[in-house]
């Protein structure tokens, strides 16, 4: 049995937190979701 983990749903996961414990933020946790998910569609990146 192979478990397969992809790290974008992760990412979102843990900015949807940050946004609800910290909404003063929301304008850098989105801009950071944007990069991190560009950068790792740009080099296939998987865990």
């Amino acid at each position: 049995m192979t478990i397969t983990l992809d790290i974008v749903p992760l990412i979102s996961i843990a900015a949807g937190a940050a946004i609800l414990i910290k909404p003063r933020l929301l304008n850098y946790i989105v801009a950071g979701y944007l990069i991190a998910v560009g950068v790792i569609d740009l080099f296939n990146l998987s865990i």
